[in-house]
C-alpha cells in the first residue's frame, strides 16, 4: 500500500478547517437568533430532556467548510455530482429541521413518506449526473445512499457521537482509497494511482477538516447538535462517494452492483465491514417498528441502538467512546482485509 499525503490533501484540509472554524461562531449566533432548538421526544431515554432547547442545525458548520473548500479540490473528474448530492440532502434537512416546525407548529419535521420521496429524488439526480443510468445500478445506488443518509442521521443525538463516528468513517475511506483499485474498472476509468492521488484523499480531507470545529461545539456538554441539515447530506456523501468516484461512468452498464471477479467481491466485503456500525444504527429501527405494529412487543430495549446502551445504564460518554472505537476497528479491519488479499 503506497500511503502518502500530498500538498493537495493538506491544502484541502486547512481550507475546510479554516472556513468552518471562522464561520462556526457566526453560525452558532445565527442558530440562536433563529431559535433553531432541539426538540426531545417524551419517549427519549432518561436524561435526554436536559438537551431540550439545545441549538440544532450545527451541521451548517461542517457544510460551510465542505462546500467552500470543494471548488479548490483539484480532480481528474467532476465533483459536481457529489456537490449536488450534498446540497440536495442539506435542503431536505433544512426543511425538516426548520421550515416544517415553523409552518406547522406541533410537528417535529417531515413525515417519513415525504422525507423518503424527497430523498429518492435527491439521490437519483446526482447519480444520473455521474453517469449512472442503468435501472439496477441506479436502484442500488439510491438504496445505499438513502440507507447511509438515514443511518448517520440516527447517530446524531448524543454529545460527540455523530462527529467522532464521521472521523472513524473518513479514516476508513481514506485507507481503502489506497488499498487497491476502484470497485469496477472499465474503459475510460482512470487508473487506480490517478484516481486516488487526484481525487479521493483531498475530498476526504475536506470533510475531516470541516468536522473538527463542529466537534469543538458538539463535545460534552453539547452546545449544538448536527441536525438533519448536516447528518443527512454527510450520510448521503458517505455512500455516494463510492458510487460516484470509485465505480466510474460505465457503472450503468452492469446488471448487478459488482462484476463477477474476486477484486470486486473483496471490496464489497470491505465496504460491508466498514459499514457495520451504520448498519447497527439503522437496521434495528424498522425491525422494532415492525415488531411493535405486528406483534405488540419490542425486540430491542430502545432504538436507535445507542440508546439501548443508555437504557442499560451506560453513561453517555461511555456509549460514544465505545461506538467510536467500534467504528475505528471496523475501518481498520476493512483496510486490512483489502491490503492482505490484494
Amino acid at each position: 500500500m503506497n500511503l502518502t499525503i500530498g500538498s493537495e490533501d493538506l491544502g484541502a484540509f486547512w481550507i475546510a478547517f479554516g472556513i468552518s472554524a471562522v464561520l462556526s461562531l457566526p453560525i452558532m449566533k445565527l442558530l440562536v437568533a433563529m431559535k433553531s432548538r432541539q426538540t426531545v421526544s417524551q419517549h427519549a431515554p432518561e436524561g435526554h430532556q436536559l438537551k431540550q432547547g439545545t441549538p440544532t442545525m450545527g451541521g451548517l458548520i461542517i457544510l460551510a467548510g465542505v462546500l467552500g473548500a470543494m471548488p479548490f479540490v483539484h480532480t481528474s473528474v467532476s465533483i459536481w455530482p457529489l456537490f449536488t448530492l450534498i446540497v440536495l440532502f442539506a435542503v431536505i434537512g433544512f426543511v425538516d429541521d426548520f421550515v416544517v416546525p415553523r409552518l406547522m407548529p406541533g410537528k417535529r419535521g417531515l413525515g417519513w413518506k415525504q422525507k423518503i420521496l424527497m430523498q429518492v429524488v435527491a439521490a437519483v439526480v446526482p447519480l444520473v449526473m455521474g453517469g449512472i443510468t442503468g435501472p439496477a445500478a441506479l436502484g442500488t445506488g439510491t438504496f445505499v445512499i438513502l440507507f447511509f443518509a438515514n443511518a448517520y442521521n440516527f447517530s446524531d443525538g448524543l454529545d460527540g457521537l455523530a462527529g467522532t463516528l464521521l472521523v472513524g468513517l473518513l479514516l476508513g475511506m481514506f485507507g481503502l482509497s489506497f488499498s487497491g483499485q476502484p470497485l469496477i474498472t472499465m474503459g475510460g476509468v482512470p487508473s487506480a494511482n490517478q484516481w486516488y492521488s487526484s481525487y479521493a484523499p483531498p475530498l476526504l480531507f475536506v470533510f475531516l477538516g470541516a468536522v473538527i470545529p463542529f466537534l469543538f461545539w458538539n463535545a460534552p456538554k453539547a452546545k449544538v447538535f448536527m441536525g438533519d441539515v448536516g447528518s443527512l447530506p454527510i450520510g448521503a456523501f458517505l455512500a455516494g462517494y463510492w458510487f460516484l468516484t470509485q465505480n466510474g461512468n460505465d457503472y450503468s452498464s452492469t446488471i448487478l452492483p459488482l462484476p463477477p471477479h474476486d477484486r470486486s467481491v473483496l471490496f464489497f466485503c470491505a465496504f460491508f465491514v466498514w459499514s457495520l456500525v451504520m448498519i447497527a444504527e439503522l437496521v434495528p429501527v424498522p425491525l422494532q417498528i415492525g415488531s411493535v405494529k405486528l406483534f405488540k412487543r419490542k425486540i430491542f430495549p430502545y432504538t436507535p441502538i445507542h440508546h439501548a446502551f443508555e437504557k442499560a445504564g451506560w453513561p453517555e460518554t461511555r456509549v460514544v467512546f465505545v461506538f467510536a472505537i467500534c467504528q475505528l476497528i471496523c475501518s481498520m479491519l476493512a483496510i486490512t482485509l483489502v491490503a492482505w488479499f490484494r
